[in-house]
């Protein structure tokens, strides 16, 4: 689907605020509320819009620590990435789960109650898989939630 510059700036809008009425979202982009509601289901339809969702407060949930685990294999030649990265993100815990290029095969991120909770995960979950060679815990200190979309707009 080749995306035109008004639908960069309604998806830009929607990552901003997926609240945001048909009408404001037409307004701004100069097209009448008929046009941007047909353009946004033409973007659901084509998949480019998967979905939407709610930003919830961690702290609200009983999550304290956030960290980044990144996680090294034995042999690449007998495993299956496709159901090991689909077991690893539908464990709870897991927020997002990345397979990689370069040293490191895969990095994991996880919200936990406590460090005690990321070290049961870690050792029980991850460490104790055959197909596991290496893995290496980083706290998330803080974050800033980005955006998917360039901070520019194609023409």
């Amino acid at each position: 689907m080749k995306l035109d510059r008004i639908d960069f700036e309604i998806l830009s809008m929607l990552q901003n605020d997926a609240r945001i009425s048909n009408k404001e979202l037409a307004q701004a982009n100069g097209i009448s509320p008929s046009t941007c509601l047909e353009r946004v289901r033409r973007l659901k339809n084509a998949g480019v819009i998967q979905g939407y969702h709610a930003t919830v407060r961690a702290q609200a949930l009983g999550i304290a620590v956030q960290a980044m685990i990144s996680i090294r294999l034995r042999q690449h030649a007998s495993i299956d990435f496709e159901a090991l990265m689909r077991e690893m993100s539908e464990t709870r815990e897991v927020v997002n789960c990345y397979l990689l290029s370069g040293g490191n095969d895969f990095l994991v991120h996880v919200a936990v109650r406590d460090v005690e909770h990321l070290r049961t995960l870690v050792v029980d979950r991850f460490t104790a898989r055959h197909e596991v060679a290496h893995i290496e815990t980083a706290l998330i200190f803080e974050y800033v939630k980005g955006s998917v979309l360039p901070n520019y707009v194609e023409s």
